[in-house]
């Protein structure tokens, strides 16, 4: 449960590899693509170095449009220092969006898992919760948040551009060695990662939920539609449990690389579960599947 990529011993080392399907517009697919499955590798602690993609496209599909995605496949790769090593590309019959299913390769000496917290760990998260949502919503459902919710044209815009924050490679590397667990939480959000990693650790986590970062971009969209941004995509936002001694140095670390994070809470003792906490006062708590709000609002609209 929870475990972001699989682990091959090869030699004295291991290759990490993962494996995952993106579907959506032609615009931004290619970016989305390469991070985030980069991003399952790299909270392997390891660095994610070769891709495979497969396209498939729906009839109609012109030549721009496959060049504009395979744009910003290439400046995702660059930007990773990786190579796109294979693929396959088809028109598919029964389709109407585009399906890239992107495998990632990478080697290392060492490697973290989703099942190591323990208690007394510190629960770190970095930059915001529900980048990656709210980037889907402002670019999906523009029309319904104007009309609806009366979100400006200009938060609008700026809630797009986080898809291009959707990436945790660099700040996974940098603390990999002093984690006792790192995650990459997707669909489900903050909650469902952090549900992932207590029940492969065994352990519970306690949140203190005002210490959850988020974008005044999010609040502001995820209120239109009521729906909740701690229940949403939130590539963009590593999740990593620190023994408490270590987390000075993961701070410095983060800092140095211009990353922003936040000290959420604390693993504790206990059925594996999520206790949200507020001003010392337990509000909430939290175990089962999580269903992601924005991947639920998204198949109600297109379908699947």
């Amino acid at each position: 449960m929870g475990e972001d990529a699989a682990i091959v011993r090869i030699g004295n080392g291991y290759m990490a590899i993962h494996t995952d399907p993106i579907t959506g517009a032609v615009e931004g697919i290619g970016w989305l693509a390469i991070n985030i499955v980069a991003n399952d590798i790299a909270v392997r602690g390891i660095k994610p170095r070769w891709f495979l993609l497969t396209l498939l496209l729906p009839h109609g599909i012109n030549e721009g449009d496959i060049e504009k995605i395979m744009i910003d496949v290439n400046r995702a790769l660059a930007e990773l220092n990786g190579s796109l090593i294979g693929g396959h590309t088809e028109i598919t019959p029964g389709i109407d969006r585009v399906i890239a299913s992107t495998t990632a390769i990478g080697v290392g000496e060492h490697y973290v898992t989703t099942s190591g917290a323990k208690p007394g760990d510190l629960v770190l998260v970095t930059k915001y919760i529900a980048l990656e949502g709210t980037a889907v919503l402002a670019t999906d459902f523009e029309n319904e948040l104007v009309r609806r919710g009366g979100v400006p044209r200009e938060v609008i815009n700026r809630a797009k551009g986080f898809v291009k924050e959707v990436s945790v490679v660099r700040e996974a590397l940098e603390i990999a060695d002093l984690a006792s667990a790192m995650h990459d939480p997707t669909e489900g959000g903050l909650l469902q990662g952090l549900l992932e990693i207590a029940e492969a650790s065994d352990v519970k986590l306690r949140i203190d939920i005002d210490k959850v970062p988020i974008l005044p971009e999010t609040r502001q969209i995820f209120s239109a539609l009521n729906m909740d941004p701690l229940a949403s995509l939130s590539s963009g936002a590593l999740v990593a449990t620190i023994p408490r001694e270590r987390i000075h140095t993961a701070g410095v670390k983060l800092s140095k690389l211009g990353i922003n994070y936040s000290i959420i809470g604390e693993v504790v003792e206990g059925k594996p579960s999520i206790e949200v906490v507020k001003d010392d006062r337990i509000v909430n708590e939290v175990n089962g599947f999580i269903e992601d709000d924005v991947m639920g609002l998204w198949h109600r609209k297109y379908g699947g």
